[in-house]
Formats: structure tokens, sequence, C-alpha cells
């Protein structure tokens, strides 16, 4: 990222994240929707159109190492702008400097942007970009629309607190309260994204210089991560965000592994049986196509199954891939595969279709249903196929992974694969 064309405007992104937390400990690190705040912050900025270069600020090497393997730069931050009292501008201001001495160029742009917003956009990250790369901005700020009414308690100092003066309305007057229609517009800085010209910012020292462009976003994803409630309510909130957000599909460079179901993910979950006892299952080519496109894509591949049927072992060999079969705890299972393998788990995309999968799916980044899964595996998901399991489902998985170089025009014909004993 760091090799711009002549006449671009170079546009840095400084995600500052310290170790030390007292609210959250490891807060940087604390995964949402499987992935750590700190992976989804750069995930998010690398994919902006206008953003050049991304740079995480960090005293910790674990938060270092998520954020690389996220496709970040790393800046050390000595342990004067690291402490409590360090401010994120001073954090800002020594990312630049590293990041420019080490590229010998200069910074025309510079976004501020807080791991702990897990709900930005890449479309707010472009949004505070552009205001000053093609608006004229000075600086830029994301921003919510904010219709309450803010109180302040000012106590009497002089009583030590007892009776004082109580409560007094901040934007609005006790006697006189306008209906929402009727008041002017507030708008809440959601802590989430800040840019600022690059001379500006070093003259001035602070990111609210000159013009400020206002840009609006969605105050249904404005939480900042304060405490362990504000993390318990972004982890609840994150299946539903990150699964309809428009475009959140992953892509290759978002995975490591993909770690596939069978009964139901890759069958349609029947078992037939012949007039002389003999049982098939439904598999389908496509997916078969898929799952050879994606090894050719380097990518690691493994089956896992609570079955032990000798049919899933059968499907593997043909498929070329390992497989875990006959586990009863299949969330341990993966995690020792993870370990062994040397990928993180947040790294790794998952497709199954019923609730013995939901322990898998809250393990890993990349949690997928496939299109005919129970509900509570749908809910679980970040995203869900289009195609039924055993109907092409891993195939549309290949798709979202390698897109234009997988041909998802092809619908081959399913095929029957003999089973010798019988499956859930």
């Amino acid at each position: 990222m760091s090799s711009t064309p002549p006449g671009v405007r170079r546009v840095l992104v400084v995600i500052p994240a310290r170790g030390g937390s007292k609210g959250v400990p490891a807060k940087n690190l604390a995964p949402v929707g499987g992935v750590p705040l700190v992976a989804r912050a750069v995930r998010e900025c690398r994919a902006a159109r206008l953003v050049t270069d991304v740079v995480v600020s960090t005293d910790d090497q674990a938060i270092a190492a998520a954020a690389r393997q996220a496709g970040a730069e790393i800046v050390t931050r000595p342990a004067a702008l690291a402490g409590d009292t360090a401010t994120s501008e001073t954090a800002v201001r020594h990312a630049m400097d590293a990041h420019e001495a080490l590229h010998g160029a200069a910074v025309d742009v510079v976004l501020l942007v807080q791991c702990t917003s897990p709900f930005l956009v890449r479309e707010d990250v472009d949004a505070v970009a552009a205001a000053v790369v093609e608006n004229g901005a000075d600086t830029a700020v994301t921003v919510a629309p904010f219709h309450g009414f803010l109180w302040r308690d000012e106590e009497d100092q002089e009583d030590g607190g007892h009776g004082g003066h109580g409560g007094h309305g901040v934007n609005h007057d006790k006697a006189h309260r306008p209906r929402r229609q009727d008041r002017p517009q507030d708008l809440l800085e959601t802590g989430a994204a800040y840019a600022m010209d690059a001379a500006g910012f070093r003259a001035h020292g602070h990111r609210f210089f000159g013009r400020t462009e206002l840009v609006r976003t969605d105050p249904a994803r404005v939480l900042e991560i304060d405490d362990p409630h504000d993390l318990a309510r972004a982890r609840a909130l994150a299946p539903l965000f990150d699964t309809v957000r428009p475009g959140a599909l992953p892509t290759h460079d978002d995975i490591d592994a993909v770690v596939l179901d069978f009964d139901g993910t890759q069958t349609d979950d029947r078992v037939l049986i012949d007039s002389d006892g003999r049982e098939f299952v439904s598999v389908h080519r496509g997916d078969g196509l898929g799952i050879a496109a994606l090894r050719r894509s380097g990518l690691r591949l493994l089956i896992l199954s609570t079955e032990q049927n000798p049919v899933v072992a059968a499907r593997a060999r043909k498929l070329g891939l390992p497989v875990l079969h006959g586990v009863d705890r299949k969330d341990l299972a993966l995690k020792r595969w993870c370990d062994e393998q040397g990928i993180a788990p947040e790294r790794v995309l998952y497709a199954g279709n019923d609730v013995n999968d939901l322990p898998c799916l809250a393990l890993v980044g990349w949690p997928v249903a496939v299109g005919s899964a129970h509900d509570a595996v749908r809910g679980a998901a970040r995203a869900v196929t289009t195609a039924p399991g055993g109907a092409g489902a891993v195939r549309e998985i290949a798709g979202w992974l390698l897109g234009p170089t997988l041909d998802l025009s092809l619908s081959p014909e399913p095929s029957l694969e003999p089973l010798p004993t019988s499956v859930k």
C-alpha cells in the first residue's frame, strides 16, 4: 500500500491502539464478530477507496501482530506516548513522522480512526477523507443525528454537594421543551473517524482547525467501547450489522482457511435408501469445483464433522482435503487444528447449517450459514449463502472469495455418493 502513483494524494490512516486499558483489559484485541477490534478497523480502512496507507500505532506486541496480519503497517509507540495522559494527536504526529521517514514521501491527508468504534464502515472512512481530498475542507469528523435532551448536574461546591442547585438543561430550557421537529438538529460526534490536512495538522497540533466538514453517519452504528457493557452490546449487535452490511462478504484477503461442515452443508441433509437398504447422500459437483479452486488459491481447507461415517472420509479423499470427523466438540477440534496450522481463528471462514455448528461459528472471524441453515445459525452468521446446503452453497462461497476467477454461471447436476452407514 505504500507505493503511490504520481498525482495521487497520499492519504494515511493512523489507528492508535495502545496495550493498556483499565475499563476493558486488552480492549483493542477484544473480538467482536470473531475479529479483534484493531483488525476490524484495519480491514475497513484498507478497503476505503481514497486511503493509500494504514498504520497502527501501538506499544503492544500482540496488537501489532493482529494488526500486521490484517494488513497494517506497524509503528512502535514509545512509552512516553502510550500512557493514560497521552493524547491521540501525539500518537498521530509520531506515526506520521515514522511513516514519512520510512517511505521518504510526505503525507497529504491524515486520518485518525479509533478501533474502539467497532461498527465503523469503509464508506465513512472514505467520506471523511473525501471531505479534505475532494471537497477542500481542512478537517472532517463523523457525526450522527442526536435528538436527546442533555442535562448537567451542578452541585453547590460550598455545601459539599448537599442541596446545591440541582440539574439544568444544556440544550433546552426547563420551561420550554419544543418538539423534536421544532428544535435545531443536534449532531453527536461519534469518535470513530477524523480527517485532517496533514500540513495544517502539523501547524496547529489538533484535529479541528480551519473549516470542519461534518460527515453524517448511521446513528444505529454509533457505539464506543469504554467498558464491559459496551463490549457485550457490540458482540450482541455484530451478527446483525456484519451480516446485513451491503457488500459484507469475505474476500481472499480476509481469510487464511476455509472449514466446512459436511452433513447439511455439503449435502442436502437427506439420506436416500434403495430397496437393498443401501444409503446414499447427495452432493453437488459445483461444490467440488469450488473446493478445487479454493485449493489452487492457496487457502487451507478442512472438513469437520461430528459424524463418524466412511462417506465423509471418502468425500474428503476425493476432494483431496484433510478431514476431522467423529468429534464430540467441533469447536475444540477446530481450535487445535488452528493451533497446529498456525492460523488465527479470526482468519478462518467456517460454513455450517445446524445448531451443533454454533460453537465453531462463535470462534471464527467469518461465520457463514448455508441458505438452508437453522434460524439460530443464520442469526449467528456474518454472511448467508443464497444456495442451500448440497445445492452449490460451497461453490457460492468460493465465488465470494475468488470473485471473477471462478465462473459461477455453471450449475452442474448433483451426484449421489454411496453412504455405508446412516447420517444424522
